[in-house]
């Protein structure tokens, strides 16, 4: 159910509550009744840079930002944000609450059993956030095994799936709701090393100064035997096909063109975060099954 806390709409770059429980109801697809009503309502998470709320209230970071040039591009002019926590997005989309999930989410085989993910939309490998020097020498998912040390994760990310794969006790793991609170744990000591996307660990460092902390270097976890490719996209229910498959056309127009990048590098992308184009979601779907 949305709620006024939890809905916010993308009204002339600023935020609005939307009304509900209104208008003409529309038969159809989720992708007609989005054309129909001019709006798709796309699920975040609050984390930066993936997907979050400005201070001038506009729902920006890569995924909304993307994915309003993409909706515009299949008659979809506008979007509406719903931020719920990281690991209620899955169950929010199932639920109806939006229409797609925008929130930078890695595509693993777990998550494409529930979901249908796009196209890969980027790029961003994982990496561990340690105290300056990195006195434990933290290079692997391997060497926090090894060492027993208190790993620290958000709840229902992939890096709790990497963990599990490189056999890390689930009682040496802690989640954490958000990524702030995540880089709090770290700084406080609560855990010596915690592990997400190197590109929201720098944003984080890069607007905490003076923290006393470092991020390592990407690392490619190993799981099933098999590295990693670390890469993201958007989620849509299962049955949206023909939203999905309309999404897909424009995302990989917006990729081809340099439109991708344009819009991706304020939130600290690269070049070298646009996924090769041989690079499918069936490929990163078909792996076993990581639990």
């Amino acid at each position: 159910m949305l709620t006024r806390r939890s809905l916010l709409t993308l009204a002339g770059g600023g935020i609005a509550l939307a009304a509900t429980g209104c208008g003409t109801t529309v038969s159809g697809s989720t992708l007609d009744r989005a054309r129909h009503a001019g709006v798709a309502r796309i699920g975040i998470a609050g984390e930066r840079p993936f997907g979050y709320s400005a201070t001038d209230g506009r729902v920006t970071g890569e995924s909304p930002e993307v994915a309003r040039a993409v909706l515009a591009a299949i008659a979809v002019p506008g979007i509406e944000a719903v931020q719920v926590g990281f690991r209620d997005l899955i169950p929010g989309l199932q639920a109806g609450q939006f229409d797609l999930v925008a929130a930078g989410m890695t595509i693993t085989p777990r998550r494409c059993q529930r979901v249908a993910f796009s196209r890969p939309d980027f790029l961003a490998p994982t990496a561990f956030l340690v105290p300056q020097g990195n006195p434990r020498r933290i290079r692997s998912f391997d060497d926090i095994r090894r060492g027993r040390l208190k790993l620290g994760v958000l709840s229902d990310s992939a890096e709790q799936e990497y963990a599990r794969a490189a056999g890390i006790s689930d009682a040496d793991v802690e989640t954490f709701d958000g990524q702030s609170a995540l880089v709090r744990a770290v700084e406080d000591g609560r855990v010596p090393v915690a592990a997400l996307t190197r590109i929201s660990l720098l944003d984080e460092l890069t607007r905490n100064p003076g923290s006393g902390l470092e991020v390592t270097a990407g690392v490619r976890p190993i799981v099933d035997g098999r590295e990693v490719v670390p890469a993201g996209g958007f989620a849509f229910r299962l049955e949206d096909r023909d939203l999905r498959a309309a999404f897909d056309g424009a995302l990989a127009t917006l990729h081809d063109s340099g439109e991708w990048l344009r819009i991706a590098a304020p939130f600290g992308f690269a070049e070298e975060n646009l996924p090769p184009r041989d690079l499918t979601t069936d490929a990163l779907c078909t792996r076993a099954p990581q639990r």
